[in-house]
């Protein structure tokens, strides 16, 4: 349903069957709005209407603490409704924003002090067009960028096809700047979970050369309950589990009547991490030991 200005209400969860561990985080969300204050650029999909307080009403229901929110491509390197939404957080939310290559690195610390400690790079195609989605800053930029990260303490997330996925790692190794993966580094999932470009992954993770996101609802079948995604992220909480953040992908834009409900992944986390140590190092202690210490090196 589309409301009279144009805009989706996002879906919101219902409550999950099974409790997340106390300080849990969902490290891969985003907000829209409210529009009268941060309009949006052009967009290739209906934009949702999901603000600061709709964002922190998800979390709650769902029992998570913390989040990561992720600038949108509709709003270019316009961070405004970012910063906006992570001071309504009152500190329960960190921001992943994005900065072209020209971006003066006092503007980065600025942005570091509003609670900025991601940058992200998205060099996906966009379906409809063949082309970048609008507004979004690619791995390019990221090369410019990376020393005063590192200096900042601001790690890299990169959205890319896992070919490249593989191929970025290996480039911006020496940078000293932490690399998160999105979408599980989006992997072919008819290729399997033993192809040469996933097992090159697994290896680069298992040396610590990268984190993943084990965010499902780009990667698998909702139909299937994601059961064709499950090899790919059981092969990673089996090789590196230290390496690992679970996101939720909320408000689920270009989803439409298929987006999943957050709280149905969040029970599928649980059901397919079935141990409780596990679950609480991936949703708790792994976001926090990369956002509070930068992990410089």
């Amino acid at each position: 349903m589309t409301t009279t200005d144009g805009t989706v209400p996002p879906r919101m969860p219902t409550r999950a069957a099974r409790d997340f561990p106390a300080d849990a985080w969902d490290c891969h969300s985003h907000v829209f709005g409210p529009f009268d204050r941060f309009p949006t650029g052009p967009s290739t999909y209906p934009i949702p209407d999901a603000p600061a307080g709709t964002y922190l009403g998800m979390l709650d229901r769902t029992g998570t603490a913390r989040g990561m929110l992720v600038q949108p491509a509709p709003y270019g390197n316009d961070t405004s409704a970012l910063e906006h939404a992570l001071a309504r957080s009152e500190g329960r939310a960190v921001g992943v924003g994005v900065a072209t290559a020209d971006c003066p690195a006092g503007e980065l610390a600025r942005l570091h002090a509003a609670g900025v400690r991601a940058l992200r790079f998205n060099d996906r195609i966009a379906p409809a067009t063949g082309a970048r989605f609008p507004g979004a800053i690619g791995t390019e930029a990221f090369r410019a960028l990376a020393p005063v990260m590192r200096e900042l303490g601001i790690h890299a997330q990169i959205w890319a096809g896992l070919e490249d996925c593989v191929r970025l790692v290996d480039e911006f190794s020496g940078t000293g700047v932490p690399v998160v993966l999105d979408h599980l580094a989006q992997p072919d999932v008819a290729a399997g979970p033993d192809s040469a470009a996933f097992r090159a992954l697994l290896d680069r993770v298992k040396d610590g050369a990268a984190w993943v996101k084990l965010t499902l609802c780009r990667v698998g079948d909702p139909d299937r309950g994601y059961a064709d995604a499950r090899p790919f992220h059981d092969a990673l909480v089996e090789a590196a589990p230290a390496r690992l953040l679970w996101g939720s992908d909320w408000p689920f834009v270009r989803m439409g009547e298929s987006a999943p409900d957050v709280a149905d992944l969040a029970d599928l986390f649980c059901d397919w991490v079935d141990d409780a140590a596990l679950r609480r190092q991936i949703l708790v202690h792994n976001p926090r030991r990369l956002v509070d210490t930068g992990l410089r090196a």
